[in-house]
């Protein structure tokens, strides 16, 4: 995903794991997430629930290769503002992506 969102232009940042993505998150501007639900020590619900307490308006997108419904449950009361399946489809990542700065852009207007 780095290699395709550097390619048509996003400043991308990635961590291993939720602990190495707070500070990551906690000093720099990003606006657009995606996180694995399946990362070791804090999962990507909790990763969730901790930058939406800080950063509501982000947006913010579940990747996970073990859906389930108790899980997409679980992801829209931690926050997230979409779910995604693997293997996905890179253009609709790239689509969303385009389309979650245009949300910004236009909340910035307000």
């Amino acid at each position: 995903m780095q290699d395709a969102f550097e390619k048509v232009g996003y400043d991308v940042f990635s961590a291993e794991s939720a602990e190495e993505a707070l500070p990551i998150i906690n000093n720099e501007n990003i606006q657009v997430h995606y996180f694995d639900l399946h990362l070791p020590g804090i999962n990507g619900i909790e990763l969730c629930r901790e930058v939406r307490k800080k950063r509501p308006v982000d947006l913010i997108y579940a990747m996970t290769g073990h859906p389930s419904i108790y899980a997409l449950v679980e992801c829209r009361e931690a926050g997230f503002d979409d779910y995604f399946i693997k293997p996905f489809d890179l253009r609709i990542i790239l689509d969303t992506t385009e389309r979650a700065f245009e949300i910004i852009k236009r909340w910035k207007r307000q």
